[in-house]
């Protein structure tokens, strides 16, 4: 698929979805985010979606889904166990007023993501070690298909600084045990069914603000 065609067909998914189909410069740089993807993958295990069309429709689209979910005023987001940079990179596509970090324990993974930032000029942030030892807050932590996943949202959920938000990608079924391992620290206001179906859910949850 050529880059006309590649821009052309996210956003013919994207209509498809019932969603808003992205500006000519956000496409385009997509296109060069995917393509970069693609040929990380041939020798890097950062999917197993290895065609185009599978990652625009499985990867993507539910990313920008999620991107468009987000509370506004969040300025600091950290995508905890970034893995590709989904959702992490479409949500600084879509949301240039957020700083993400891209948080990946993994150093082939953190290197693509290193050069997925560098090619698309964007002012993400990688880190590539585990999140855990971070030494700051964020207005937003995002999870999304992270290994141990109840481990992982219980670390992420102490990143999140007062009064921010905790946004889990999961399904109906993980939600609950997911939400207790966040602690009773967060209250659970939204949920909202995602367009790919399978069950799967956007949770997102606010941090109570500290007293006194």
């Amino acid at each position: 698929m050529d880059p006309s065609e590649t821009r052309s067909r996210l956003n013919a998914l994207l209509t498809a979805a019932g969603l808003t189909p992205v500006d000519d410069e956000t496409a385009g740089k997509f296109e060069s985010y995917i393509s970069l993807f693609i040929r990380w993958n041939r020798c890097l295990n950062l999917s197993a979606v290895r065609d185009e069309e599978g990652i625009m429709s499985r990867h993507i689209i539910e990313s920008i889904e999620i991107a468009r979910k987000l509370p506004q005023g969040i300025r600091t987001l950290l995508d905890f166990g970034s893995g590709a940079g989904l959702p992490g990179i479409p949500i600084a596509l879509c949301r240039p007023e957020i700083a993400v970090t891209l948080a990946e324990s993994q150093g082939k993974k953190a290197a693509f993501l290193r050069e997925a930032v560098r090619a698309l000029g964007i002012e993400t942030q990688v880190h590539a070690g585990r999140a855990e030892v971070l030494r700051t807050v964020f207005d937003c932590a995002v999870l999304r298909a992270v290994d141990r996943m109840p481990k992982a949202v219980a670390a992420a959920a102490s990143l999140v600084a007062p009064a921010g938000w905790l946004a889990l990608m999961t399904t109906t079924s993980e939600l609950e045990g997911l939400k207790r391992a966040a602690g009773v620290e967060f209250c659970w206001q939204t949920v909202k069914q995602l367009t790919s179906g399978s069950h799967r859910i956007i949770a997102i949850g606010s941090r109570r603000a500290h007293e006194g």
